[in-house]
């Protein structure tokens, strides 16, 4: 068992990352990766405690992208060491826009006649914010009744207190990962909500810009559309990986290395991601 797509308490996770590899331990991964948003903060805290209970661990980033059609891009950045220079300043510019967001939300949230600060947000992420730590807020106060209505009633694209983020083209986030000699991989292609026909067609075209893999096992593929998604990487040459979007807390249903129960990531996805990332350096 592995999981190569986590989050911690650095984004949206409700585990710190030394938390979040001991529990790997305690459950018996033999792989992990952990793949905060926007940001490389938990990474060496992660990577050290992983180095002393001897956990193979791969260090990443997902990294949110433009995309014109109703789904989502995400892109996970794949690496060997925490300490990635070149993605910083890029990072920083995320962060900021990450933060001014926030502050926006919170904004449409209080003429909407809701009683909520920057301060109780604050208090409640210990950390980095996002939309999961307002949703979780809203459930506190009374607002809604559940974190699924929060998102439904608020937060999500095209409800009233949504505001969109500033993100990468697809080629420049793909370019981001490959100077920082990082493996660029699409993160759980069933957000892009494409045929199977469209589906193919896109990645033929990320494939132009530098994509090197594709999340094939994820929390919320069924079993068609993975094997449908490791026919596409066999003929597009793509290294294969898996994760289950692990978020604690914020995401109670997601069991680590488990997902729903039904993750089953082969260990050699992690060798081959590894194999790859050492012939980059």
């Amino acid at each position: 068992m592995i999981d190569l797509h986590t989050h911690s308490t650095a984004s949206d996770g409700t585990l710190t990352p030394e938390e979040l590899v001991l529990l790997a331990k305690k459950e018996g991964l033999e792989a992990l990766a952990l793949t905060d948003h926007d940001t490389t903060e938990g990474l060496k805290l992660a990577y050290e405690t992983a180095l002393k209970i001897d956990l193979p661990f791969l260090c990443g980033i997902e990294i949110s992208v433009k995309y014109e059609n109703p789904g989502h891009f995400h892109l996970l950045g794949y690496f060997l060491k925490p300490e990635i220079p070149e993605l910083q300043s890029t990072l920083k510019l995320l962060q900021e826009a990450r933060n001014k967001r926030n502050e926006k939300m919170i904004e449409k949230l209080q003429a909407l006649g809701i009683p909520i600060t920057m301060e109780e947000l604050k208090e409640i992420a210990k950390g980095e914010i996002g939309r999961p730590h307002i949703a979780n807020l809203l459930v506190k106060k009374g607002v809604v009744k559940n974190f699924n209505e929060a998102f439904d009633k608020y937060l999500k694209k095209g409800a009233p207190a949504y505001v969109p983020k500033a993100l990468l083209s697809p080629e420049e986030a793909i370019n981001l990962v490959l100077k920082a000699k990082g493996v660029p991989v699409l993160a759980h292609p069933v957000s892009l909500k494409l045929s199977y026909f469209d589906l193919k067609n896109y990645l033929k075209e990320l494939k132009k810009f530098g994509l090197m893999g594709v999340e094939a096992y994820y929390t919320e593929h069924t079993k068609e559309f993975t094997e449908i998604l490791l026919e596409y990487a066999k003929e597009f040459e793509f290294l294969v990986t898996g994760g289950s979007d692990f978020h604690g807390a914020n995401k109670p249903d997601i069991k680590l290395g488990k997902g729903f129960g039904n993750l089953n990531i082969p260990f050699e996805c992690y060798e081959k991601l590894k194999k790859t990332l050492e012939k980059m350096q």
